[in-house]
């Protein structure tokens, strides 16, 4: 169905409530109004795909906000023409508190300065809106000389016309639904929230949805870091009046949770969705602030004082990533743009998804169309309401989870699965198949996290193969990530004499080398060429040490000065410094001397002395789990690592054959596999 269908369904079973996108902007320039206010407008007087009626609809429009709606620096004028008129049609924001003095309803107009207007209770129970956060409407002001010397106010209301949504009818949202397929369903959110979902791909609408998760479900911690221009903080900026967006730099306790001198509670307490953005300039004046986030964003819970409060906003981390994310995965995790006093392991853990923003294309002019969409406030009212059900035991009607996923793991997906259902299946029917979809793309969000952490964390957070069962066919089914699922670094097969796989120590993290080495006959010089620094320098200097001391048990009548020896340093990860890999140093110089291959999909760990006294390997479980991930079967490592085979987890000595070898000439022997 082309976007022309998806229109004119949306204009006749939602009349009303949606509007043609394109026609905002051309009025806005002029008018400093709420988009949702002007969206509604718009949707009462333009909700029709005939040009002439559109341009008259326009214009109603124009003259409506012309004549009636106050800017706060005519307030005196207005009041001035409320009184010499007797009564006077204005637009402004009215909010209502309960006098409880009085025992009154008490309404303020924002533009008019108004605070003390008597409001018939009739009306709050017509609009209860007015009371959580205030209505826009047109409203007739009266004037009330007879309550000139009394503590009433002069000004009354006549009549009251809300200019946004001021209630909702869920039920009759869900009913209609039914009139839509996913997909045009799916393309009417699109258009909704500003886009032409013909500009892009079936993934590419599907991510874009997911950014409104958090304004749907609540308490759903969300991350999403990406380049530059592709729109990360607009829906939180400009679709909703409940969510709120804080740009880089310092924020407090106090003002996300609860003020202690006033009692007034925080950001969290107040808006649906708190939005941080550029994540990477968030600096926290408070030393407590990084665990009170952990522990609201655990459980939507804070103590502050002598109190434990909950609240129900969503947490939403926005920011940049500068580099490729190839570039970012070779030598160091997708966190890396968060704040260092943010990058905690525990507080990482709490996120439910991690959305791919490079995968999100930067906006052009013609991702945006002239479709047509629900009015802001329409759409904003939905989701809001929708925050109050759950989906998120759909899941076990077909499905089961696979047992790498812990608690937090399942709670994260459940999560993410029942706000894709509300969105786009709010009547509650859908079929197997795009159930498996959203289960899918939610497990993809959360494993994102998990291979994060693991590679920050090390073994903690080593279970990251997720998979779920289908609980007809009982098939397992795994759900990759696409970023990490490159080519493996150690291919299957024999490599060419010489080629050796290491892993060395470079500024506190683990990092894989392919070392290839060339012998020629010669006159004993010695190369090593793209090495990351110093250490491995002279972890290459140690190797050609030894092999000239101890030459003539490699090769009997030869000396390590009758060849020239070349390596060369491939260093997949960008590390900084290449320590503890003389081992592996000189088992490529001798497979290169002896022209044999090393054994297929070999890594050797371990450093030694200038004598040959071997080291034992240290972070050893980290560093096995790594040459596993890189593609090995077999690692060689000293053979005083033998002590720790107890701590090594099962499911890695599955994985990987261990060898140990008893000094450095052993391991060479090893590792090519001499007789």
């Amino acid at each position: 169905m082309s976007t022309e269908d998806v229109d004119q369904k949306a204009l006749d079973v939602f009349p009303g409530r949606v509007v043609r996108k394109d026609l905002v902007q051309d009025i806005k320039s002029g008018v400093n109004v709420p988009t949702y206010v002007l969206e509604y407008l718009i949707g009462q007087y333009c909700a029709t795909d005939d040009e002439e009626s559109l341009e008259e609809g326009l214009e109603k429009v124009k003259q409506i906000l012309s004549k009636h709606y106050v800017r706060p620096d005519e307030a005196e004028y207005v009041k001035s023409e409320v009184r010499e008129r007797g009564r006077y049609r204005v637009i402004d924001k009215v909010t209502v508190r309960l006098d409880e003095q009085q025992d009154a309803y008490i309404g303020s107009f924002v533009n008019l300065g108004l605070n003390d207007v008597e409001v018939n209770e009739h009306l709050v129970s017509k609009h209860p809106k007015l009371l959580g956060g205030g209505v826009w409407a047109i409203i007739d002001l009266e004037y009330l000389p007879d309550n000139a010397k009394s503590p009433k106010s002069l000004f009354g209301i006549e009549s009251f016309k809300p200019i946004q949504v001021s209630n909702l009818d869920l039920d009759q949202l869900k009913d209609r639904r039914r009139e839509f397929t996913r997909d045009e369903w799916m393309d009417l959110l699109l258009q909704s929230v500003g886009y032409d979902p013909s500009a892009f791909s079936d993934r590419e609408k599907l991510l874009f949805l997911t950014r409104c998760l958090p304004l749907v479900e609540s308490n759903y911690n969300y991350v999403e870091l990406g380049p530059r221009g592709t729109g990360k903080s607009y829906l939180y900026r400009e679709i909703s009046p409940h969510s709120i967006l804080i740009s880089g730099g310092k924020t407090t306790v106090a003002k996300l949770f609860l003020n202690l001198n006033t009692g007034r509670i925080g950001l969290v307490g107040r808006w649906d969705v708190v939005a941080f953005d550029e994540v990477g300039g968030l600096q926290f004046s408070d030393s407590e602030a990084v665990q009170m986030l952990k522990d609201y964003m655990e459980s939507g819970s804070f103590s502050r004082g002598t109190e434990e409060l909950t609240a129900q906003a969503s947490m939403v981390y926005v920011g940049n990533i500068d580099l490729d994310v190839e570039g970012v995965l070779k030598s160091s995790h997708l966190f890396e743009p968060f704040p260092e006093d943010m990058q905690d392991l525990a507080l990482i853990d709490r996120f439910h998804y991690y959305l791919p923003g490079w995968e999100v294309p930067k906006m052009r002019s013609e991702f945006f169309g002239d479709q047509f969409g629900f009015i802001v406030d329409y759409f904003a009212e939905f989701v809001r309401e929708l925050r109050k059900e759950s989906y998120g035991d759909a899941i076990n009607e077909e499905f089961a989870f696979g047992d790498h996923l812990n608690q937090r793991d399942e709670r994260a997906v459940r999560k993410t699965v029942s706000g894709l259902l509300k969105l786009l299946h709010p009547h509650g029917e859908y079929t197997k198949e795009e159930l498996r979809e959203y289960l899918e793309f939610a497990m993809e969000g959360r494993r994102r996290v998990k291979e994060q952490l693991k590679r920050m964390g090390g073994m903690e957070y080593r279970a990251v193969e997720f998979s779920y069962l289908d609980l007809e066919t009982k098939e397992e089914l795994y759900v990759p990530v696409p970023e990490e699922a490159d080519e493996a670094l150690i291919p299957p097969g024999t490599q060419q004499a010489g080629t050796v796989y290491t892993i060395g120590e470079s500024e506190g993290r683990h990092a894989p080398f392919r070392i290839e080495t060339q012998t020629l006959p010669g006159s004993g010089k010695t190369n090593i060429s793209g090495t990351p620094g110093k250490k491995m320098k002279e972890s290459f200097e140690t190797a050609c040490d030894y092999l000239q001391a101890n030459m003539r048990e490699l090769r009997r009548d030869e000396t390590l000065d009758e060849y020239n020896i070349n390596v060369q340093v491939l260093n997949p990860s960008d590390a900084n410094e290449g320590g503890e890999t003389s081992v592996g140093l000189l088992v490529g110089i001798a497979s290169g001397i002896l022209d044999r291959p090393v054994r297929s999909q070999t890594v050797i760990l371990g450093a030694m002395s200038l004598m040959g006294e071997l080291v034992a390997v240290s972070s050893l479980i980290d560093k096995l789990q790594l040459a596993a991930d890189a593609g090995a079967k077999t690692v060689l490592l000293p053979a005083k690592n033998k002590e720790d085979m107890a701590k090594i987890p099962d499911e890695l000595l599955d994985q990987l054959q261990l060898v140990f070898y008893t000094d450095p000439l052993d391991a060479a022997s090893k590792a090519i596999q001499i007789d």
